[in-house]
């Protein structure tokens, strides 16, 4: 199990919280300082998608050229959300082989129920 994301997200807070306030020792990987490996990227890819990985909200996704905006290739967005982390929408939790993103109490507890 880890929850990856940035520490001084709110959205990674509320989830720290969550998972503690449940008594669950969460490992925390932060995607700034901690970095991430082109195949876990391509794992959450092929689990979630680039719709629900990606963050088209943030000032990232709006500091982007048209072009970057644009990219379908998988190995060209591999690079772009290796180069910029905070695209990536958090947090984005591993429990098991499952993969969540976003803050989705309701499935973590039903991941967690089930053993996964």
């Amino acid at each position: 199990m880890t929850l990856y994301g940035i520490k001084n997200c709110d959205t990674v807070k509320k989830s720290r919280a969550w998972f503690a306030g449940r008594g669950i020792e969460m490992p925390f990987h932060d995607l700034r300082s901690d970095g991430l490996q082109a195949d876990v990227l391509r794992r959450w890819l092929a689990a979630v998608g680039a719709a629900r990985l990606v963050n088209r909200s943030g000032t990232t996704w709006r500091a982007l050229t048209p072009t970057q905006q644009a990219i379908t290739d998988e190995d060209a967005l591999v690079a772009l959300l290796l180069a910029q982390p905070t695209l990536i929408r958090r947090p984005v939790v591993q429990i098991g082989e499952a993969i969540t993103v976003g803050f989705v109490p309701d499935t973590w507890a039903d991941l967690l129920e089930a053993g996964t």
